[in-house]
């Protein structure tokens, strides 16, 4: 029995060796790390056509709304947008009433005169990314750990005003990797977002937050 025991675990030694981790989310400003790897199991686009500063890339077409609460995904050069129907369920329902009630009842405009405007929904597009780690560490250098948040955020805010000076852009340093990594994003971010169609509550929230928010969703 003790032969047996000692074979099954070699083999699963052996097994255990030959898994790789494989798998994993990538900044899309640092796939080009990657994309070899990702090309050879069968991906057909480049890094440049994922994330480009000065091209249209797939990055212009991913739509962050109300700064990261929800996020959806351009699909027309008239700035059509998908999203879940829960990030619009607050807007549905503002504009539902007894005689239309869209959250029941589903809401589509057949003309860009019936698109319902929402007050304070925004959608944001990221317009770049730039690396500054060694900018926000060549300032931390020779500090105690007591003045490093204060520095931090010194250095993050100075970065991003220079950034977004005299332009319509917002910027922001965020910190990466346990604070390891600091990386500017400059961002776009529009005000006039309207409500264009929305299909039944039965169909947009079936399943209910279980659906949505468990995976598999």
């Amino acid at each position: 029995m003790k032969g047996k025991i000692t074979i099954v675990f070699a083999i699963w030694i052996a097994f255990v060796s030959s898994l790789q981790a494989d798998e994993g989310m990538w900044l899309p400003f640092l796939l080009k790390l990657r994309i070899e790897k990702m090309q050879q199991m069968g991906l057909e686009l480049s890094a440049e056509d994922i994330y480009s500063i000065n091209n249209a890339s797939l990055k212009d077409a991913i739509v962050s709304l109300d700064k990261g609460g929800c996020t959806a995904e351009l699909i027309s050069a008239q700035g059509l947008m998908l999203t879940n129907h829960h990030c619009g369920y607050d807007e549905i329902q503002s504009h539902s009433s007894v005689e239309n009630d869209y959250l029941t009842n589903g809401f589509w405009a057949s003309s860009l005169g019936e698109e319902l405007p929402n007050p304070g929904k925004t959608a944001t597009f990221l317009v770049r990314a730039e690396d500054v780690t060694e900018k926000v560490l060549a300032k931390l250098r020779g500090t105690s750990d007591m003045d490093r948040e204060t520095i931090i955020q010194q250095i993050s805010e100075q970065l991003a005003a220079e950034a977004s000076a005299n332009s319509a852009y917002d910027a922001e340093v965020i910190p990466f990797f346990g604070g390891n990594s600091f990386f500017l994003l400059v961002t776009q971010t529009y005000t006039d977002v309207r409500l264009v169609g929305a299909p039944p509550s039965s169909i947009g929230k079936y399943g209910g937050d279980t659906d949505n928010w468990m995976w598999p969703r």
